[in-house]
Formats: C-alpha cells, sequence, structure tokens
C-alpha cells in the first residue's frame, strides 16, 4: 500500500479507500499500482470475505491523472499488462470475493470502470459517472465499458453514454438498475459497511465465491478474445494523434480539435 491507497480490514470486511483528494482520487501510474497491489493482496487473504471500495468523503475516482500521463510520451505509454493478464485490467473481478462499492462524488473513467468491476454499488446523490474515454481519444481503458457495462445496462444506453462520454447521476444510476440505492454522503460508507458486514457474517465464504464465478463466467462471450481486442484497440489509441489532442486539451482547458488520426 502506498501513501493514497488505504486498507482497514475488520469483521472479515476489506476496506480500500482511495486517498488523493487533492485531485479528487485520479489515478497516477504509482497510484494505480499500488491500487492493483493492494487489491491483489486481499483477494489472497482467507480471512477476508467481502472487499468494499471507497474514496475520501466527496470523490470516489476523477479516472487516470492526466498530468501523470503527459509527462510520458504516447509510444512509451504501452498497456499495463497483456490481454491474459486480467488481475492487471479487472483486479475486482478477478478476486474471488464479493466487492461492493461506495461512491460518494465523480467517478469518472477508470473511476466509473472500477464502479462496473463491483458487484454491488451504493451512491450518494452527488455521485456521478462518466466513461468520458472518447473525449480523450480513447476506448474504455480496462475494457469493463465495453463487455461489462453493455450487459449491465444493455447495449443501447451504454453505448450512449461512451459515446457521448455524458454525466450520468446518482438517480438516473439508481432508475437504470446500475446502482442498489442512493444515502445521503454521511450514511453512504455505514451503509455499505453494513451490507458487506452482513454478507461476510451470514453467507458461506466458498458459496458466494463460486456464485461471483458463475456469474461472470455466464457472461462471457469469451474473455480472452474480448481483451485481445481490446488492448489492440488501447495500443492504437495511445499512439493516435486524437490521444495526444485530448490530453493536451484537458491541460489547456480548451474543446478538443479531434481529427480522427
Amino acid at each position: 500500500m502506498g501513501e493514497h491507497i488505504k486498507l482497514h480490514v475488520a469483521d472479515h470486511v476489506a476496506t480500500i479507500t482511495i486517498d488523493r483528494p487533492e485531485k479528487k482520487n485520479a489515478m497516477s501510474f504509482a497510484v494505480l499500482g499500488d491500487f492493483i497491489e493492494t487489491v491483489h493482496a486481499v483477494g489472497a487473504d482467507p480471512e477476508v470475505r467481502v472487499v468494499l471500495l471507497t474514496g475520501v468523503p466527496g470523490a470516489f475516482c476523477a479516472g487516470t491523472d492526466l498530468s501523470d500521463l503527459n509527462s510520458v510520451p504516447g509510444e512509451q505509454r504501452g498497456l499495463r499488462g497483456t490481454a491474459r493478464e486480467r488481475g492487471r485490467w479487472w483486479p475486482l473481478i478477478e478476486i474471488p470475493q464479493p466487492t461492493i462499492c461506495a461512491v460518494d462524488g465523480p467517478a469518472v473513467g477508470m473511476g466509473a470502470e472500477f464502479t462496473s468491476q463491483c458487484d454491488l454499488r451504493l451512491a450518494s446523490p452527488g455521485a456521478r459517472f462518466a466513461w468520458n474515454f472518447v473525449h480523450r481519444g480513447l476506448v474504455p481503458d480496462t475494457g469493463a465499458g465495453t463487455w461489462l457495462l453493455p450487459k449491465l445496462l444493455g447495449p443501447q444506453r451504454a453505448l450512449e453514454l461512451i459515446y457521448t462520454g455524458r454525466f450520468m447521476g446518482a438517480d438516473e444510476a439508481k432508475q437504470l438498475g446500475y446502482v442498489l440505492d442512493v444515502v445521503p454522503s454521511d450514511e453512504l460508507l455505514p451503509r455499505a459497511t453494513d451490507l458487506a458486514r452482513t454478507i461476510a457474517a451470514g453467507s458461506s465464504p466458498l458459496s458466494t465465491r463460486l456464485v461471483k464465478q458463475l456469474v461472470y463466467e455466464a457472461f462471457s462471450g469469451e474473455i480472452g478474445a474480448h481483451m485481445q481486442r481490446h488492448t489492440d484497440a488501447m495500443s492504437t489509441c495511445f499512439r493516435s494523434d486524437d490521444h495526444k489532442e485530448g490530453v493536451l486539451s484537458f491541460l489547456e482547458r480548451r474543446p478538443a480539435r479531434f481529427t480522427g488520426q
């Protein structure tokens, strides 16, 4: 665990908190590495029966830290793993325990992808979700947006959110069934913790792990082929002029001028 990823384990529940409020919990390469390592560690802990993901109050995860991203030339950015290293892309799905996220504030880009990777989602009224990758010349960066989101919301709604990159508010997310419930901010983490403890205390760890495995395997057309296509698309995006322009326009606080190149 690093400075910005906090872990607390009690009553068989591992609570992972993204703690980088000055950046709205945006992920630098270093912070993302710490996050993935922490998720893998709790996934391998036999005492952990449920994993709860949240951020500091008012912020869930604003996605990739583009100022950090811009410090690395596009041709050197590459990918954080091969298509077969699903634990690098979908750490929250690949661990065997049930996962819950408590979303207070924006979940944007990679942050929205993290919420899709969780099994259960609770939100505060201030929660907002956006898969805004097209605004940066990218495809959804973990592959969850193009594989999981259409299964959660249906292809048409998922594609509309991804094509436009618009924000989906908490009430709309509940109406669409993306979140279980919307609760006041000061009640969000206690409510999510109670849900996690209920599962941890009253459900067979073996059963919950098998249920999770069966559900995601049932989703699969074949994940390996999807992830190969996804990593190929990500490599193309990272080399593109559109991605460079998407990052530069964000840093210069101006509308992007995409060329499709």
